[in-house]
């Protein structure tokens, strides 16, 4: 683990490149390791017998991404304001599979929350896991997108091919 912990008592973290697996379990582990007691958002389907109970331990939260009518910003924000410390870990990416385009819900969240973002990193080239610099979301979530996205261009992650910052798919 790499840089120091939030200041903060609640923020937005999100963790990229996310093309594997693993990335979970080093992120997880990098935040045992700081004390970060981090929430995660995982899809539902990895929420079966045993598995589920070891991840709600882990406190993994599960998402119905199917389901438009639960108010996943909602959610978060509703879950923000009842806890006096949350730090809540999103891969913007959304799925370990390429894409261009990255979702903008946590920058909606961190907004609504009243709450910084930081841009976390797993890195495999130089074998770490930082929680990056503070980013205070504007009311242009597009442009600030565009530049958060910027900012992994130099990113290492484990599978290349399937990590894309959006400017070379443009």
């Amino acid at each position: 683990m790499e840089g120091a912990s939030p200041a903060e008592k609640k923020a937005v973290i999100i963790s990229v490149p996310h093309t594997s697996l693993r990335d979970f379990i080093f992120g997880k582990l990098s935040f045992m390791s700081a004390g970060v007691p981090s929430y995660i958002l995982m899809k539902k389907e990895f929420f079966f017998f045993p598995l589920g109970i070891l991840l709600r331990a882990m406190r993994v939260i599960p998402v119905d991404r199917g389901n438009r009518e639960n108010n996943l910003v909602e959610r978060l924000v509703a879950e923000f304001q009842k806890r006096d410390t949350m730090y809540l870990t999103i891969t913007p990416e959304g799925s370990r599979k390429r894409r261009k385009r990255w979702k903008k819900g946590f920058l909606l969240v961190a907004r609504s929350a009243g709450v910084p973002v930081y841009l976390g990193r797993v890195d495999y080239k130089d074998k770490f896991c930082s929680f990056g610099p503070r980013f205070d979301p504007s009311d242009d979530p597009e442009a600030d997108l565009r530049y958060i996205m910027s900012t992994y261009r130099d990113a290492h992650p484990r599978f290349p091919e399937n990590f894309s910052c959006g400017e070379e798919d443009e």
